[in-house]
């Protein structure tokens, strides 16, 4: 009889013990085998790296280790499930960074909601590993661990929530302004939903020279000096966004949109909503599990392009496109963070992978399994890394992605 999907995977998870295992990567087989791995000769690089700490960089794990760290408080669409059981989405995280990044990473998931006790545990981490992935943490707390981190901390700190999201949605939504032939400072945008994800989404559209962009979340749409109670972030983007201050619901606000942006809730997107859009619009629904809309029924509103997070409908919006690849091309030449004009190159880089000639209504942003993905991202942040002088480490960033395409074999 055949398995569920449900059964299937906590079939596959009992029986091996969740999905990671520490192997190693030196013979140890002998005696003199032991003395170099282990006492006396470890005590060898320990020494170097006594001189000069950069060296545990080299000498170590440390090199290529990223922590991926939650505190379990807004799991998928779970909610507030708790650390224990946030593993295995951790784990799974840690699996796509090995498969598609070839970057080692370790599950870090705390028994603790203080924000100040968070940031304090990963800080005293750091030495332990070339990147932080923050990961599952309730919004609007999740902003001020981030940006704490990213003051204190002297390796990449990124939260895959926010940017991620908004990188690999952006990437899609700039194939799709290409496909219409419509222009990313022109087009009229709405995004739907203003957590984690739509606040970034939000806040890169800006920084890519987006000038007509709304926000949307329950308050209705976003504008300076609305009477509502915003975070910080919320506010931020009510100032720099919806400049006619254009006031009412979703539903209000979509008319005449080009790009309509979903991180919200299951089946918001009606047909009247989507086909009040502009003529050759584009709409990327990506609640999850269940989005705003579904591809098929945005297709026969009359959308344009149209795309989800799901894996089973076209023009995929998946995260692991970018952190991957972020993550890659960071630790290779050894970044001390992750800008936003890293950020903005990796948008590009996906999105440009796709000629003009091979763009199709189903097909406007490369495929997870691309292997031109992860090289070209690692490549883009490694560049803008260096050019910015947050490089510890000068490499080509050609040898990056040829490196990043032999390292993960694709």
């Amino acid at each position: 009889m055949t398995m569920t999907l449900r059964e299937e995977t906590l079939k596959m998870h009992l029986e091996n013990n969740g999905k990671l295992a520490v192997t190693c990567k030196v013979p140890l087989e002998n005696r003199h085998d032991l003395a170099v791995a282990y006492t006396p000769g470890v005590a060898e690089p320990c020494k170097e790296i006594k001189e000069k700490k950069e060296m545990s960089f080299e000498y170590t794990c440390r090199g290529n280790m990223v922590a991926i760290v939650s505190d379990g408080t807004r799991v998928l669409g779970l909610g507030d499930i708790g650390p224990e059981a946030a593993m295995p989405v951790m784990e799974g995280k840690a699996v796509l960074f090995k498969t598609f990044g070839d970057v080692d990473a370790v599950p870090v998931c705390l028994g603790t909601k203080d924000a100040d006790e968070f940031i304090r545990t990963v800080e005293i981490l750091q030495p332990s590993f070339a990147g932080i992935n923050l990961e599952d943490i309730s919004s609007p707390k999740c902003y001020d661990i981030e940006d704490r981190l990213k003051e204190i901390c002297d390796i990449p700190v990124f939260h895959d929530d926010q940017h991620g999201t908004a990188i690999a949605c952006l990437s899609a939504v700039l194939g799709g302004l290409r496909y219409v032939k419509k222009d990313i400072k022109t087009a009229k945008f709405v995004v739907n939903g203003c957590g984690a994800a739509g606040s970034a989404i939000g806040r890169l559209l800006v920084s890519m020279g987006a000038e007509n962009v709304i926000m949307v979340d329950r308050f209705g749409a976003l504008y300076e000096g609305m009477d509502a109670q915003l975070d910080r972030i919320q506010a931020y983007l009510a100032s720099v966004t919806n400049k006619e201050h254009k006031q009412g619901t979703l539903a209000d606000v979509a008319k005449g949109a080009d790009v309509l942006i979903g991180v919200s809730a299951p089946n918001v997107f009606t047909k009247e909503i989507m086909q009040s859009m502009a003529e050759k619009s584009i709409v990327f629904a990506l609640a999850n599990p269940v989005p705003e809309t579904t591809y098929d029924a945005a297709k026969e509103a009359g959308v344009a392009v149209a795309g989800t997070g799901r894996s089973d409908s076209p023009n995929q919006v998946n995260n692991v496109t970018v952190f991957p690849g972020v993550f890659r091309g960071a630790i290779d030449v050894r970044a001390r963070a992750i800008t936003e004009e890293m950020k903005v190159a990796a948008v590009y880089a996906i999105a440009e992978l796709i000629d003009e000639k091979d763009l199709r209504e189903d097909y406007v942003v490369p495929d997870a399994f691309d292997p031109r993905v992860a090289p070209a991202v690692a490549a883009a942040v490694a560049k803008v890394a260096i050019e910015s002088g947050l490089a510890r480490k000068i490499v080509d960033p050609e040898e990056v992605r040829a490196n990043t395409a032999k390292r993960v074999g694709r």
